[in-house]
């Protein structure tokens, strides 16, 4: 299959969460095509198995490459973790997941004091960030917790303020204890929650977000490929797809793009 440099970049996730990749994805590419699968039927993955999210997966991947993408990003962590050698084998065009990339940064920005992950239990659960950052540096020091409540913070717009501070203070109490110094958000929600999250943990922790790592792969993937985008004299289209009615995507959407979804087309991913 050939690749076409003025082809869309096709992000997928199962559900909102990884429209903050795609806000990164926006800022560091700004002359790129995106379009962006939300499997809101089948949210959440997490609780699924490895089988099922990889045939998920396929399917969502198949759907962007009919449409003529010239590079997928995962922008799901369970997907990364479960899916990602699948797809790598079986599609045409450049795949890379969150986690690599989150990985590699904060190995890159640790000073020796260990690398912190937060995340939904369900990745964290698989280990996938810790092999990942082992197989960076095997005696890198690794403390991964789960952060459950910072899900639904962040949908229902609880970002700032006493609730999510205490939350948050409950859940990284034990990163400064450890020493570590370097903190991964292992999670694409969870940007939005980072401004809370830097005030609990302190200005010595470095915070390695996924989405902007992953961004920043994108942008070396592509320009090694030579498919960057040539700068366009009009803004470049941004295309919506949801597998469930799209009214909560655009509504609770907009605050993880940070601007507005003017409309999201709801597809029918048929197995």
């Amino acid at each position: 299959m050939r690749q076409d440099s003025h082809g869309p970049i096709g992000v997928f996730d199962s559900g909102i969460g990884g429209l903050t990749v795609l806000k990164a994805l926006m800022a560091r590419l700004p002359h790129e095509r995106t379009l962006y699968l939300g499997d809101t039927a089948r949210v959440p993955y997490g609780t699924k198995s490895g089988e099922v999210v990889t045939r998920y997966s396929l399917k969502n991947a198949e759907f962007l490459l009919e449409r003529g993408i010239k590079l997928l990003v995962v922008a799901c962590n369970t997907a990364s973790a479960a899916a990602l050698p699948a797809l790598q084998a079986a599609l045409p065009v450049p795949v890379l997941g969150v986690i690599e990339p989150g990985a590699r940064t904060a190995l890159q920005r640790t000073r020796g004091g260990g690398v912190g992950v937060i995340g939904t239990p369900g990745t964290v659960r698989s280990g996938a960030y810790q092999r990942a950052l082992e197989a960076g540096n095997p005696k890198v020091a690794v403390k991964a917790t789960a952060c459950p409540l910072f899900v639904p913070l962040a949908e229902e717009g609880w970002t700032t303020g006493d609730v999510p501070l205490l939350v948050a203070r409950e859940y990284l109490a034990g990163f400064a204890r450890d020493g570590v110094d370097t903190l991964v958000l292992g999670c694409t929600h969870y940007p939005l929650l980072k401004g809370v999250i830097a005030e609990v943990v302190g200005p010595h922790v470095s915070l390695v977000d996924s989405a902007e790592a992953t961004a920043e792969a994108v942008a070396e993937l592509l320009g090694e490929k030579g498919l960057l985008a040539p700068a366009s004299v009009g803004a470049p289209e941004h295309a919506f797809f949801v597998t469930d009615v799209p009214e909560r995507f655009v509504e609770v959407g907009a605050r993880f793009l940070g601007r507005p979804i003017p409309s999201a087309e709801q597809v029918d991913l048929r197995f």
